[in-house]
This record gives C-alpha cells, sequence and structure tokens, in this order.
C-alpha cells in the first residue's frame, strides 16, 4: 500500500551546494535553510565536515551550523567521512552540535577503491570507529549505499551487493540506511529490488531512497519505492547538485518536483509548496541560475518570473 504521508530530506544546502564551483556566503546558505524549515521542511542536510582542500564549499560548515535557528521538530544533519570530521562536528559544543551524522560507502568495489581507495570491507572498518562515537555522543546515524543502482566504474550493480553493504552497515551500528542511485541510472524494478533487500534488514522507518535524475528516472523511481511501503526520501531544492560523473546531466531530484507529485497523488508532506518554489528561486538567483526543478519554474512563471 502506497504510504499516506511522506517525510523528505532536502540535502541541498550540502549535497547540493558542494558541488558548486562558485563560492557561496554563509549568510546565503544560512538563509536558505531557513527558508526551508520556513516551508515545512523537519529534515535538513545542512553541511559537512570534510577537508576544506578536497571541498572549499563547506569550509564555513561550523560558522553555518551556529547561525541556523533550530527550531523544535527540526532535525539537522552532517556528513562526516571519518573521526576527523566527527571530532569537527562536535568541537563546538551545543551550538554547532547536529541531530544525526551521516557516512557513507560504495555498493561497487571498483567506486570504493577510485573514491576512497579502499575495499567495501576496508571503509566499513574506517566507518566503524566513527558510528561507535556518534552514537556514545547521542547522535542518530545514517548511511548512505552510494551507487546502489549502477556504478559509473563496474557498470550494473547487483541486489546482492548492495545487500552485502547493508547489512555490513548494520553490523557496525547504522540506524537508518539510505539507497542512493548515485549516477541515475536506475530504473523502477530494480529500484523496488535493492528497497526490498534493504528491508530485509532495516524496518521501513529506517530505509529511504536518494534518487538522481541524469536519464530522467527519478519521479519513477520515487513512485515505485512508494508501491513497496518506503516514505522517506532525499531530495533538492530547486534540484541543487549535478552528477560528476556524466557531464552537464542533472544530479538530485528536485525536491518541488517531488512534492508537487506527492500532493498531486493525496499524499501529506506538511511542506507549503509555494514556500519551497520560493526558497528555490531564491538560491538558484544567488547561483545566477534559473531552478533545475520543473515545477519551481512553472509556478515562478506563473508568478511572473521569466527565465531565458
Amino acid at each position: 500500500m502506497i504510504p499516506s504521508r511522506v517525510t523528505l530530506v532536502d540535502v541541498g544546502p550540502r549535497d547540493g551546494l558542494q558541488n558548486e564551483k562558485q563560492p557561496v556566503a554563509t549568510a546565503d546558505k544560512v538563509a536558505l535553510v531557513h527558508r526551508l524549515q520556513a516551508a515545512g521542511l523537519r529534515e535538513i542536510e545542512v553541511t559537512s565536515y570534510v577537508s576544506p582542500k578536497w571541498v572549499p564549499q563547506m569550509s564555513d560548515n561550523a560558522q553555518v551550523m551556529a547561525a541556523i535557528a533550530r527550531p523544535p521538530g527540526v532535525r539537522h544533519s552532517v556528513l562526516v567521512p571519518n573521526m576527523l570530521g566527527l571530532d569537527a562536528a562536535l568541537a563546538g559544543g551545543a551550538a554547532t552540535r547536529p541531530d544525526e551524522v551521516v557516512v557513507f560507502g560504495a555498493a561497487s568495489q571498483a567506486f570504493s577503491r577510485r573514491n576512497i581507495n579502499c575495499s567495501i570491507e576496508e571503509s566499513i572498518d574506517r566507518f566503524a570507529p566513527v558510528v561507535a562515537a556518534a552514537r556514545e555522543a547521542g547522535l542518530k546515524v545514517r548511511a548512505a549505499i552510494s551507487c546502489a543502482l549502477g556504478c559509473p566504474y563496474q557498470g550494473e550493480v547487483s541486489p546482492d551487493e548492495v545487500e552485502h553493504l547493508v547489512k555490513l552497515m548494520k553490523g557496525i551500528g547504522v540506524q537508518h540506511c539510505g539507497i542512493a542511485d548515485t549516477i541515475g541510472t536506475g530504473t523502477p524494478r530494480g529500484a523496488q529490488a535493492v528497497m526490498e533487500r534493504a528491508l530485509k534488514h532495516f524496518p521501513v522507518d529506517e530505509v529511504s531512497g536518494h534518487f538522481h535524475d541524469t536519464y530522467g528516472q527519478a519521479l519513477a523511481n520515487i513512485l515505485a519505492s512508494l508501491e513497496v511501503g518506503i516514505h522517506t526520501f532525499d531530495t533538492s531544492v530547486a534540484g541543487l547538485g549535478g552528477c560528476p560523473y556524466a557531464k552537464g546531466a542533472t544530479g538530485n531530484v528536485a525536491t518541488e518536483d517531488v512534492v508537487f507529485m506527492l500532493h498531486g497523488m493525496g499524499i501529506d508532506t506538511g511542506i507549503d509548496l509555494d514556500a519551497l518554489v520560493d526558497a528555490g528561486g531564491f538560491i538558484s538567483d544567488v547561483l545566477g541560475r534559473p531552478p533545475v526543478s520543473r515545477a519551481g519554474r512553472a509556478l515562478l512563471t506563473k508568478k511572473g518570473r521569466v527565465f531565458a
């Protein structure tokens, strides 16, 4: 049965802006989070604690976390790749402390070796102390299972390979399993197959989907996931975030497009679409380009906005 309510985790402030080459001011990042909260988002991936050498866009992570309003009922998450990242996320105390941390691993051995220079099993060994320390600090830990529906180096990724990583993540104490179609090549039946594997090890409340729209399949994959009961999805306001493995292609599915579809199906999200569209327009103006979101552009056009 398709769920009657869906939770969206907006990853635009982190996963979206992280890919931007031009610097985005801290004040604009904070304003984006505030606009998303005002629109009804209750799960927001705010920033990442990674080396500023590799990801300079996220070098103001502590300043962003210190500046955002923290209304009750909103969960703010951050990505941490290692113990250094977790220590940095906790270093500022209550002022910058996240509610949740995100660790990531690839279902493809080829991607794991090319991306972080180690095997899947070695990556789990690295993440185990991070997960343990985060949970001891009272933080929820979410895992992102990348390349679950295809790999830029290996090609196809089997459900067995996805389940292997899901079990490893479960074994080190991860509490939530996010299934990610990193390069956007997945299609509905494949999406259902990997979701069903994750559901063998995590309750449905702790499984989510993260779909890229590189090949125009994201909404179809979300609908297919709804059919097997999944009711939490990562999305990105204005479609922020490209796909680094397919030049010029879109990346994260746009929050506006997903909300438009879900509301059209009578599914509650708790999100004000009009306010969300304005948030997408705001950050798109900051970046100097139109929103990738088709619903966002259409609704902004109705408001009188003109796009080239």
